[in-house]
């Protein structure tokens, strides 16, 4: 081991000379001889994936800098067009959207960075990147495709991200060596003109000296449809960790031009993303590293790059000498994933778009750097043990470890019913009226929730409520038309992956029923065929197979859900008030009505929930999660930052990630938006560490 590393350097040596008699020593990145060179001489490339948008601004460096420690010297990092296009011609540069400092603070580091631009990127990201008002276009445009007006919109959009990212190229004095166009587009589509567009764009803005780069799926098909090597665009390939990867370098080959193949899988997965209602995936800590060690130390020599996997073959020539070296380009998948914080997490489908999987508010991954920064653990030790152990990075000493803290139990009391405060929430600009149920897109609702209202004449028996196409949850509650509470009744659920039917019981009501559909946006699609993921009420609905018209639509708005507590108060009907009902005309229906809804069910609705906790000095205020058990599922919100969405009902995730960016000196608020019973103590717990042990 000790000779074929003293070999190498020799090497690289006799490389460094050679090239720099030829003057060809200049601050410059690139591939010949199937070999990466930097600056001249062949260079190893050791990264990860470290997402910008998935951590707090204030932890970026703690990130880069343990990442630097596990021994990586290249970060990648994709751009999610919707981040920072939210609204059409309205972008943003700042905050977790701060690009430009993310790389230029890679920079500062030394650090070099792979930047995957998209448009399309995955990533379990909602929409896989791309901003949901696409989808509002009419007529429909086709993603991922050569349609006039979806170039036109991605011309545009790189028309803003690509001048800032232009300076910032390695041959400009930045950190970026190479940049992606799409991602793994062989796996979707063969519209070869399509990626060549992509390519004419880049090279307008960033030049012809940058090295662009496709990701494909190491099998003939994805390589086929989806590289472009006419267009000098390297061909990188992704696979498992229980993949044979030579063969895969083989084929790479095939589809790079002669000379510029040296073999990159630029996706080695050290964990798996979880959706809800599974367990958490993981993978052993000793059998990743074996698995990366067959990689980096085959044949004594490697180049280990952390970001999705990347392995290299590079041969080169220098002078009489002719020497093929194993350099096996590594990235990791993820170093650290992060956080999905907000409504970004994204979702998957099976084999019909019903078959619907959302991700969890966590994008731990099981990688080496925690969700939470830590690096005690067995992963970070072993991997970081085999890259020292294959390539001789010198082994950095570890960031301090950053703190987290207890803060106990915090009591919670329920501000508001969702029905009492929605005209208040609603912003009466955007509440529309529609014969049929619009999607959320088009209500302009991008995220969260919207709840559709409309009235339906009751039948003497039960009747039956189908919703062909709901994405993705639906609540549903009835009430009188004109009943004495305001409050509807919870009757079910119908959620996109189950049953589309709900039977609703008989209310008696002296007047039309009252239909309360409020569907939950749970992440859009990411990938594969069914991309085009519009959401909220996609079909007409039926009563007993009767199409109701006259719809009104609220767009719930949860952007400052600490001023709940300044609205109207919650009103809780007492039996003194019960008795006070009026016995003329129709009081014997109104009394029914009363008595309906105390006995009945109305604990079970979405409603606002508010704590607070007091951080005394700065050196208390230290990262902490929230632990829900006991709770049912909705969005939480720690001094109106929305840190995500909970489901201990179903699990794994139990506890959701906050940062100590996120809290402050004094009082501290979380707010709760419950959908169904809250926690019968109306607590919530702040504790150390993560769970995920619920819903087992």
């Amino acid at each position: 081991m000790g000779l074929a590393r003293s070999f190498q350097n020799l090497l690289l040596v006799l490389a460094l000379s050679s090239a720099a008699a030829s003057g060809e020593a200049s601050r410059r990145f690139w591939v010949e001889n199937d070999t990466f060179w930097k600056d001249g001489a062949p260079f190893q490339i050791v990264g990860g994936d470290v997402h910008y948008f998935r951590i707090v601004p204030e932890y970026w460096k703690d990130r880069l800098l343990r990442a630097k420690a596990l021994g990586l010297n290249t970060i990648q990092t994709y751009v999610p067009w919707n981040l920072h296009e939210p609204e059409p011609r309205s972008w943003e540069f700042k905050g977790f959207t701060g690009i430009e400092s993310y790389l230029r603070l890679a920079h500062e580091l030394d650090m070099l960075v792979m930047l995957r631009v998209g448009p399309y990127i995955c990533g379990e990201w909602d929409l896989g990147g791309f901003p949901p008002w696409l989808l509002t276009i009419e007529p429909a445009i086709e993603l991922r495709s050569s349609d006039s007006t979806y170039l036109s919109l991605v011309d545009r959009w790189w028309g803003v991200l690509l001048p800032k990212v232009e300076p910032l190229l390695y041959s400009n004095g930045g950190p970026i060596i190479m940049v992606q166009i799409e991602n793994e587009f062989g796996s979707f589509g063969d519209d070869k003109n399509y990626l060549h567009y992509l390519v004419e764009v880049a090279r307008r803005y960033l030049g012809n000296d940058i090295m662009l780069y496709t990701t494909d799926g190491g099998a003939i098909d994805n390589l086929k449809n989806g590289t472009i090597p006419q267009d000098d665009v390297f061909a990188a390939v992704d696979f498992d960790t229980g993949s044979n990867p030579w063969p895969i370098f083989r084929l790479q080959k095939k589809y790079n031009l002669p000379g510029k193949s040296a073999p990159l899988s630029s996706e080695f997965y050290t964990g798996w993303l979880t959706h809800w209602g599974e367990s958490i995936a993981t993978t052993d800590a000793s059998s990743t590293a074996k698995a990366l060690k067959r990689i980096l130390c085959h044949n004594g020599s490697a180049v280990l790059y952390v970001c999705h996997l990347s392995l290299f073959i590079s041969a080169f020539h220098l002078h009489f000498l002719s020497i093929i070296l194993f350099l096996n380009e590594i990235c990791i998948q993820m170093a650290h994933g992060g956080t999905n914080f907000g409504f970004y997490n994204g979702a998957n489908t099976g084999q019909n778009e019903s078959d619907y999987k959302a991700d969890l508010t966590s994008y731990d991954y099981d990688a080496p750097i925690k969700e939470y920064g830590d690096v005690h653990n067995a992963k970070y030790k072993a991997l970081r043990r085999i890259i020292h152990e294959c390539t001789g990075i010198p082994l950095r000493s570890l960031p301090p470890e950053i703190e987290r803290a207890s803060y106990g139990l915090v009591k919670l009391q329920k501000v508001a019913s969702l029905f009492d405060v929605i005209d208040n929430i609603s912003d009466p600009l955007k509440v529309a009226f529609s014969e049929q149920p619009l999607s959320m897109e088009l209500m302009g609702q991008m995220f969260g929730f919207l709840l559709y209202v409309s009235e339906y004449q009751e039948k003497h028996s039960s009747s039956i409520l189908s919703i062909p196409k709901v994405h993705d949850r639906a609540q549903v509650f009835v009430s009188c038309s004109h009943g004495v509470l305001r409050n509807p009744r919870y009757v079910g659920k119908i959620e996109r992956w189950s049953s589309k039917t709900l039977q609703i019981p008989n209310l008696s009501c002296s007047s039309n029923v009252s239909l309360y559909i409020l569907v939950e946006n749970m992440g859009r699609v990411n990938y594969g065929p069914y991309i085009f993921d519009q959401k909220g009420i996609l079909s007409s609905v039926e009563i007993d197979g009767i199409i109701l018209h006259h719809w009104k639509m609220h767009p719930v708005s949860l952007t400052a859900p600490g001023n709940l507590s300044k609205l109207q108060p919650i009103i809780q009907m007492t039996d003194a008030q019960a008795s006070e009902v009026s016995i003329y005309g129709d009081s014997e229906n109104k009394l029914h009505d009363v008595s309906f809804y105390l006995n009945e069910g109305i604990s079970e609705e979405p409603a606002f929930y508010e704590g607070h906790f007091h951080i005394d000095s700065e050196f208390e205020k230290k990262d902490t999660f929230i632990s829900f058990r006991g709770w049912n599922k909705g969005v939480a919100f720690v001094n109106n930052f929305n840190i995500g969405r909970f489901w201990p009902a179903i699990g794994p995730q139990c506890a959701l990630y906050v940062p100590a960016p996120i809290l402050k000196l004094g009082d501290n608020a979380v707010v709760i938006f419950e959908l169904h019973s809250p926690n019968p103590e109306l607590t919530i717990k702040l504790v150390k560490d993560p769970d995920f042990t619920c819903g087992q």
